[in-house]
């Protein structure tokens, strides 16, 4: 499909701030997922073109977090093997089973997880004895967190921070930079399938693409720069956001009542 030089620079910027945010917190997905659809891109196309952009994101916070030292990717090796491949079963299985459970799930995980960050004043501190190996985190987190993300998606960032604080016990930064690893290799995954069943939009998404990259390379130096009294808020603004979105979309006359 064609689209005008104007829309194009929209989607652009709206991919910059996504980028941006999404290195931090996540949640870049509750912005450019409605902005493709918004210029009549159909659903499908949409989800693909998304994933084909985020994935710049995702590589760039990436990239400059492995370049600064906060990620090794030999300690995390079995972690990204695990997540890809559960990231590829859940974009397979997605396309044979209903999500329905899902989506009344998520909201009310991601609003226990903005309450966590909120009223634990010393979490993300980090220095605490982790709860699993380095194996049996890869194999639990990474894979059902990667299946999830190549299933559904919404809160994937959330719930890989979440489990990097609480079961790895690490500092909220390293947290989000490991996160942010994770995040890419199941983008890839999706997208690799996505990619095979000829779904992405090449024009758009690169274009997207390159907003996102340099909005998460600006996000992941607000990382490192400004620490966890910048991503503890982010986290819990966004885990809301996102929650309140999806119950929106699941149940509209509830906030027809509210208002």
């Amino acid at each position: 499909m064609e689209l005008g030089v104007d829309v194009l620079a929209i989607l652009f910027c709206v991919a910059l701030a996504a980028g941006f945010i999404d290195a931090i917190a996540g949640g870049g997905g509750m912005l450019t997922v409605p902005a493709l659809l918004s210029v009549g891109i159909p659903p499908a196309q949409a989800l693909a073109t998304n994933k084909l952009q985020s994935s710049f994101g995702s590589f760039s916070a990436s990239w400059y977090f492995v370049r600064n030292g906060l990620v090794s990717l030999k300690q995390m090796r079995l972690a990204i093997a695990c997540t890809f491949a559960g990231s590829a079963i859940g974009a397979i299985l997605v396309q044979h089973i209903d999500a329905s459970v899902l989506t009344s799930l998520i909201p009310v995980l991601l609003i226990c997880i903005s309450l966590y960050f909120l009223l634990s004043p010393n979490i993300g501190v980090g220095g605490g004895t982790p709860k699993l190996s380095e194996a049996a985190f890869a194999f639990s987190v990474g894979t059902s967190i990667g299946f999830y993300d190549g299933f559904f998606g919404p809160g994937t960032g959330s719930f890989f921070t979440i489990c990097f604080v609480v079961l790895a016990q690490l500092g909220l930064v390293e947290a989000t930079a490991r996160t942010k690893i994770l995040n890419f290799t199941s983008n890839i995954a999706a997208l690799i399938l996505f990619i095979l069943a000829g779904l992405p939009i090449w024009k758009v998404g690169l274009i997207m693409a390159a907003g996102g990259f340099i909005g998460a390379r600006l996000g992941a130096h607000i990382v490192i720069s400004k620490g966890q009294r910048f991503i503890r808020p982010m986290v819990v603004i966004m885990s809301m956001g996102m929650a309140i979105k999806l119950l929106w979309q699941q149940h509209p006359q509830w906030f027809q009542l509210a208002f």
